[in-house]
C-alpha cells in the first residue's frame, strides 16, 4: 500500500496534481454555499488550500510554483483578450468621468493602506495583501507576490494571508457600501430610473429603423452619399427606396438619386432621428415587413465574419454594394448593435445584418466566411504568441526615478498588457485573437482556480497561528477601513460632483472593485442595464491599475 501512501502524502507530480485538483474540486463545490444571499465562488477555493496546508499536505515547491504562475498568467490574459475590444472607446461619452472616479477608488485605496502601514509598523507586504482581500482583486494580489519575489528573491507568505484574513468582509463591505451610500443621499429608485429614461431620451444608441419621405427640396435629385456628407456627424444607414415613380422598392446605394415623394428606409440611432428626419422630409408610418413586399427578390440575412483577410477593413473597402447589390444595415459585435457606416472597420466574428437577393448574398458569404464552425476554433496561435509577448514585455526592467531597483510589470502586468492591445489592435495586423464566450470562460476559470489553489496550499502552515496570537484579527479591521472609506469618498463625488445615476454609481463601485458579487446585488436594484454598464465601463482600466498599483507599492516601500 505504499503507492497510496506516496499518491496522498509525497511530493512527486501525480501527489502534486492530485491535491491542486481535490482543493479546486471543494472549494468550487462549497463556493456554491450562499450566506445572506452571498457566496464567495471560486474564491472559496483559497480557504481550502489554506486549510489543507494547515493539515500537513504539501506539493512540491517547483510544481506549485509553475501551476500558480501559469494559472495567474492564463487568468489576466483571458481578461485582456475579454475588455481589450472596448478598453480605448470605454472613456468616449462619459466613460472618461466614470473611469476617472473609478480611478480615484483605486488610488485612495493604496494611500489608505499606506497610512495604516505606517502607523501600525505592519510590512507593506502584508498590507499590499490585505489591501488585495479588501477589494477582492486576485490578480493584485498575484502582482504583488511576483513584484516582491523578483525583487528579493524570495517570496512572503503573509500577503496571501492577508488577502484571505481581509477577503470575506471585503465581499461584504462593498454590497454594504453601495448601501450606505443609499442612505446617506436618500436615494429613491423610482426618481433615479426616471432620470435614467430621461437621459437616455437623447443619447440611447439602440438602433432605430426610420421610414421617411424625401420632401426636402433641397436634396431634391440628390444622391444617397450626398445626403450622407451632408450629414456627416450622423450615424445611419439609408438600406431600401421606394420609388415614386416606378412604385417599386430596391436596395439604396450611394449612387441612388432621391426625388420628391420617394421613400426611404434608414437604420440609425435614437439620437440622430431628428435630425436626419429634418433633412429628408417628414417620417412616415411604414411597417418593416412593407419594405419586403411578397414578389420581392430581396432578403435580409445574418452574415458572420469568419476570414481572418477581411479583419481590420472598412465595410465602404469591401465595395459589396457596387459589386454584389448588397446592403450592410448592422453590425453586431459582443452583442451589442452598431450602425454600420462606410468607414466602419469589421473584425473577425462580427455579425453583419446584410439586405439582397438570394444569390448575391450567397456570394457575399464566400467572401466574408460565415462559417459558425470557424469561430469555435480556437486560435491556439494567437493565444500563444500574446502570451509569450506578455511574459517578455513583463520580464523587461524598467527604471522609474525614486525607486531604487528597476521595475517589472511582471507575469500579471505583460499578458495582460499585451492581451488588451492584441484585443484592440490585432486586427490592423491580421493577427486573429477572437475567442468565443465559453473559451474564454474556461481559460479564465482554470487559469484563476489552479492559481487560487497554490496560493492557499502555499501559505497554509502557519495561518491560524497568525490571525490568533499574531495580530492577524487586526487585519480584519484594516480590509475594512481599504474596503469602505475609498468607496464612499469617491461615492460621494460621483453624486456631488458629476451627479452620476444611482444604478450606474453601484455597477461603477462593483467594477473598481472588480466584484462580480457586488455587480449581481448592483443588477437587482434595477430593471435597467446601468449597473452592468457601469461595471463594464471601468473594469478593464481599474483591473490594469490594480495590477500595476499593488506592484509599485511592494517596490515602493520594501
Amino acid at each position: 500500500m505504499e503507492w497510496i501512501n506516496n499518491l496522498f502524502m509525497g511530493q512527486g507530480v501525480a501527489h502534486s496534481i492530485l491535491l491542486i485538483a481535490m482543493t479546486i474540486a471543494l472549494g468550487m463545490a462549497l463556493g456554491k454555499i450562499k450566506i445572506f444571499g452571498i457566496s464567495l465562488g471560486v474564491t472559496f477555493i483559497l480557504f481550502v488550500g489554506i486549510l489543507f496546508g494547515e493539515l500537513g499536505l504539501r506539493v512540491n515547491h517547483e510544481v506549485l510554483h509553475f501551476f500558480k504562475e501559469f494559472g495567474l498568467i492564463l487568468f489576466v490574459f483571458s481578461i485582456g483578450l475579454q475588455v481589450g475590444p472596448s478598453f480605448f472607446s470605454n472613456f468616449k461619452k462619459g466613460g472618461g468621468t466614470m473611469n476617472l472616479i473609478a480611478a480615484g477608488i483605486v488610488f485612495t485605496g493604496a494611500i489608505v493602506t499606506i497610512i495604516i502601514h505606517f502607523i501600525t509598523k505592519l510590512p507593506i507586504t502584508t498590507m499590499v495583501g490585505i489591501m488585495s482581500g479588501a477589494i477582492t482583486n486576485t490578480p493584485g494580489l498575484g502582482a504583488a507576490q511576483q513584484a516582491y519575489l523578483d525583487a528579493t528573491g524570495i517570496e512572503d507568505p503573509t500577503i496571501p494571508m492577508g488577502y484571505a484574513v481581509a477577503y470575506p468582509l471585503g465581499v461584504v463591505g462593498i454590497i454594504m457600501s453601495i448601501i450606505a451610500l443609499r442612505v446617506i443621499f436618500k436615494i429613491s429608485f423610482k426618481n433615479e430610473e426616471e432620470a435614467l429614461r430621461r437621459a437616455r431620451g437623447g443619447s440611447d444608441e439602440a438602433l432605430e429603423p426610420l421610414s421617411l419621405e424625401v420632401q426636402n427640396v433641397a436634396i431634391f435629385g440628390k444622391t444617397v452619399s450626398s445626403l450622407s456628407e451632408s450629414l456627416s456627424n450622423r450615424h445611419f444607414v439609408v438600406s431600401r427606396v421606394y420609388k415614386r415613380s416606378t412604385q417599386s422598392i430596391d436596395i439604396a446605394g450611394p449612387d441612388t438619386i432621391l426625388e420628391e415623394g420617394d421613400k426611404i428606409f434608414v437604420i440609425t440611432r435614437k439620437e440622430d432621428v431628428e435630425p436626419i428626419t429634418m433633412m429628408v422630409g417628414k417620417e412616415i408610418k411604414m411597417d418593416r415587413k412593407q419594405w419586403v413586399p411578397s414578389n420581392s427578390h430581396f432578403v435580409s440575412r445574418r452574415v458572420v465574419i469568419t476570414k481572418s483577410e477581411i479583419s481590420g477593413k472598412s465595410i465602404g473597402a469591401l465595395n459589396l454594394r457596387a459589386l454584389y447589390g448588397v446592403n450592410i444595415t448592422r453590425v453586431n459585435r459582443s452583442g451589442f448593435e452598431m450602425v454600420a457606416s462606410s468607414d466602419f472597420r469589421l473584425q473577425y466574428g462580427d455579425k453583419l445584418t446584410i439586405v439582397g437577393s438570394d444569390a448575391a448574398l450567397s456570394s457575399v458569404e464566400k467572401i466574408l466566411g460565415n462559417s459558425v464552425k470557424h469561430l469555435h476554433e480556437p486560435n491556439l496561435i494567437s493565444i500563444f504568441l500574446g502570451i509569450a509577448l506578455g511574459v517578455i514585455l513583463g520580464s523587461i526592467p524598467m527604471m522609474i526615478p525614486g525607486i531604487p531597483q528597476p521595475v517589472k510589470i511582471g507575469l500579471a502586468g505583460g499578458p495582460l498588457l499585451v492581451a488588451i492591445l492584441l484585443a484592440s489592435f490585432g486586427h490592423k495586423y491580421k493577427i486573429v485573437t477572437y475567442t468565443t464566450t465559453s473559451a474564454n470562460l474556461l481559460m479564465r476559470e482554470i487559469g484563476i482556480t489552479a492559481f487560487l489553489a497554490c496560493v492557499g496550499l502555499g501559505a497554509g502552515e502557519g495561518f491560524l497561528d497568525t490571525v490568533v496570537n499574531k495580530g492577524g484579527h487586526m487585519w480584519v479591521l484594516y480590509g475594512v477601513l481599504i474596503t469602505i472609506i475609498p468607496i464612499l469618498l469617491m461615492g460621494t463625488v460621483a453624486r456631488l460632483a458629476f451627479k452620476i445615476n444611482y444604478f450606474t454609481l453601484a455597477g461603477l463601485i462593483a467594477g473598481s472593485n472588480t466584484d462580480p458579487p457586488a455587480l449581481a446585488y448592483a443588477n437587482t436594484l434595477s430593471d435597467t442595464d446601468a449597473s452592468a454598464i457601469g461595471y463594464a465601463t471601468v473594469y478593464p482600466l481599474t483591473m490594469f491599475l490594480r495590477v500595476l498599483v499593488a506592484q509599485l507599492m511592494i517596490l515602493l516601500f520594501i
